[in-house]
């Protein structure tokens, strides 16, 4: 496996304060609390680990939600596991630069440090985020300590080697430019950015912690969410996957999967849960899936493209 495809965006600490200390220190860590040694408790299986840390992390926590206690302890996972040794890093310094790092170590507790679950890093590059394209720019912007941005594996390994693009694709006045959307091809991070003005959003928030968006790309046991929403009276969780072009059956199991480890991991007592698929277009085999199925709904995207003479 190449694993310098994988790229992952991680924040040290808030807003990367603790950035100076994982340079000097060749390292890249998290904390979220959690101060004893969890080398025990490293499966590959994020479902075991949660059984174990999310309890803990809502008794220290119990102002916290169950989605809270889960994302928080899914980021712990990727830093400490979920990234394979030869995985890369991206951390932004505070200057509009990220720095690049590869993972060298399996994970290493620390305790004297403020981030004491650690993976040794080695910094080896840097990355001016005005070169960057206005898709990475979001995807590399996104909330949330750890984001998985390996989609952009081939504009970040080409700006690692110097190859910086004389024209970026579009600017960020155009971001609610449909357009824009067909031609990256980036359906998600132009949902998020768009989220208010779609239909969606009459009923639903894309999942906040602490006055941040976190709910986009939110872990679990069997891959990544696209999105996770919350109804505004928060009974009901959300689960959004999004097809990029036209959606097969094949894509109504893999959302009940989704949904089954927010049910069982994320959703109190008393909350629902509902799925949305976002694709171009269905075909007879999904529509015959979903019709026995009733907490599961459709949606297509319309993009639309137009001239307009000016000379």
């Amino acid at each position: 496996m190449n694993t310098s495809n994988n790229f992952y965006r991680i924040m040290p600490g808030r807003k990367s304060v603790h950035i100076a200390d994982c340079i000097a220190g060749d390292f890249i860590g998290g904390d979220w609390n959690f101060t004893n040694d969890i080398t025990g408790h490293l499966s590959d299986n994020l479902r075991d680990f949660n059984e174990v840390f999310i309890p803990i992390f809502l008794e220290m926590n119990p102002d916290k939600t169950r989605v809270a206690a889960g994302l928080a302890c899914g980021m712990l996972h990727t830093i400490c596991k979920g990234m394979p040794v030869g995985s890369r890093v991206l951390c932004p310094d505070g200057t509009g630069v990220y720095r690049v790092g590869e993972v060298e170590s399996e994970y290493l507790y620390v305790p004297s440090s403020a981030l004491p679950h650690q993976r040794k890093v080695n910094w080896f590059a840097a990355i001016n985020r005005s070169d960057m394209s206005e898709a990475l720019k979001r995807s590399a912007g996104s909330y949330g300590t750890v984001s998985n941005i390996s989609k952009h594996a081939e504009e970040l390994n080409n700006l690692i080697a110097g190859e910086i693009p004389e024209v970026l694709s579009h600017t960020d006045i155009s971001i609610e430019d449909p357009s824009v959307f067909a031609l990256e091809k980036h359906l998600e991070d132009f949902l998020v950015a768009n989220w208010n003005q779609t239909e969606l959003a009459k009923d639903y928030n894309i999942f906040e912690e602490d006055g941040e968006l976190v709910g986009q790309q939110y872990p679990s046991d069997t891959g990544p969410l696209d999105i996770l929403a919350v109804s505004k009276d928060k009974k009901t969780l959300l689960v959004i996957e999004l097809k990029k072009g036209r959606a097969s059956d094949a894509v109504v199991g893999q959302i009940q999967r989704y949904m089954g480890y927010v049910k069982e991991e994320l959703a109190e007592p008393s909350q629902d849960v509902r799925g949305v698929i976002i694709a171009l277009d269905d075909d007879l085999r999904l529509r015959r899936a979903l019709s026995v199925t009733n907490n599961i709904d459709f949606f297509s995207y319309k993009v639309s493209f137009s001239l307009a003479q000016v000379i």
